[in-house]
């Protein structure tokens, strides 16, 4: 199936922020974009299992990672946990060096839905496409328990921390964000009717569906595409 084209994704600078899927969505486009792809963060990610990885500021290694590897990893090693920090060079050189530059630009300590602080997320300035991930499987459960930043959750919605995060209140903080140009609501497959839902009232373009099963994906339009497996893995980051 295709991911890119119902995200708008294209050459160039993509971030992915939210939560619930953007290192899967991140290393799924990598699979099916064509071109040459660097994989990197503004904030931190681990190094991508058999993707060769580029730590130095010479933009020359990239240059030459990219010759054997039509995909890198591209950042700069942080001091513990073995998570690679933002690289030295900018986005908009890595933009120069190959086709297509992934960005996760977020993080969300593994919960499936998330709320920004003022300083969040990082999306580089050239960023041609920012994509909002959020996980259906958090739909339905009390706010304090899924939500990254809840209080800032609560103040964007008027909820609680103990109310349920319904795809209407999900969706009400999302647009009062306004961070994304298009969403994703990924892991459709845990709650499908709540993630149709959640895609319905967004005020982007939205994608439903599952990276971690081989299942049916919708757009508005109604076009509907086939989805690819997750990390080997299993896990969704």
């Amino acid at each position: 199936m295709e991911l890119a084209g119902p995200l708008r994704v294209e050459r160039g600078v993509t971030s992915v922020i939210g939560s619930g899927g953007k290192t899967s969505l991140i290393a799924a486009l990598a699979r099916e974009l064509p071109g040459t792809i660097v994989l990197t963060t503004t904030t931190h990610i681990l190094p991508f299992a058999g993707v060769p990885l580029v730590t130095s500021d010479d933009a020359g290694d990239v240059v030459a990672a990219l010759a054997g590897s039509r995909v890198v990893c591209v950042g700069s090693q942080a001091e513990k946990d073995g998570k690679l920090v933002a690289p030295e060079l900018g986005m908009d050189v890595l933009a120069a060096l190959a086709d297509h530059v992934l960005v996760e630009a977020d993080g969300s300590r593994r919960l499936p839905l998330k709320a920004h602080a003022p300083w969040e997320p990082v999306i580089p300035a050239c960023s041609a496409r920012t994509v909002l991930v959020l996980g259906a499987s958090g739909l339905g459960r009390p706010v304090r328990e899924v939500v990254h930043r809840p209080e800032r959750f609560c103040e964007l919605t008027g909820c609680a921390p103990n109310d349920v995060a319904t795809p209407e209140l999900v969706a009400r903080a999302a647009n009062a964000e306004a961070l994304a140009d298009v969403a994703l609501v990924n892991q459709a497959d845990v709650a499908p009717d709540a993630a149709r839902e959640l895609a319905a009232q967004l005020g982007v373009p939205a994608v439903c569906g599952s990276l971690r099963s081989d299942a049916r994906w919708t757009m508005g339009d109604t076009r509907q595409a086939r989805g690819p497996q997750s990390r080997e893995d299993g896990h969704e980051r």
